[in-house]
């Protein structure tokens, strides 16, 4: 393997798991927090948190990892053979799905759908509280171990790299 490539893949584990963190804190107690707030408070700040989230450095690491995973990926199936291979073909596969498309399938067009909406309007709550924190949670909690995994199945690609 490349000094290059062996580089590239200690920074995506690093950056993986960046990723993660940021989704873990939502996971774990932003959203909790923005639910308890009263009235439209916590519309209100997710719909703020939605458009400040494309700030330049959790969007190049989110949409940079899912470049970098394509390029691992490819990586992977051509040039590595046996388990370090495997290892280093899953944990780009996880990342795309798991955290990447999951992200566009699902909670995009939520964060999309909470925009349009007028946080005063008798609807917006009613959504806001049965349908927006309890899937927009779920959606970002696959998103959450799926950097995990991804993170843990590149570690353990390194160290197989590292002892062979």
């Amino acid at each position: 393997m490349s000094p290059f490539m062996f580089v590239l893949m200690q920074f995506t584990v690093l950056a993986y798991a960046l990723v993660g963190g940021a989704f873990l804190t939502f996971s774990d107690f932003v959203m909790r927090s923005l639910a308890h707030t009263r009235g439209v408070g916590g519309v209100e700040a997710m719909q703020v948190i939605n458009r400040e989230v494309f700030r330049w450095v959790f969007m190049t690491l989110f949409l940079g990892m899912t470049g970098v995973s394509m390029l691992i990926l490819g990586y992977a199936w051509t040039s590595v053979e046996g388990p370090a291979g495997t290892l280093m073909l899953w944990a780009a596969l996880v990342y795309l799905v798991g955290c990447f498309a999951v992200t566009v399938a699902f909670n995009v067009p939520m964060n999309e759908a909470l925009a349009g909406m007028d946080p005063k309007a008798d609807g917006t709550l009613a959504y806001w509280q049965a349908t927006y924190v309890p899937r927009w949670t779920f959606f970002n909690t696959l998103r959450t171990l799926a950097c995990v995994v991804s993170a843990a199945l590149m570690l353990r690609a390194l160290a197989w790299v590292s002892l062979s």
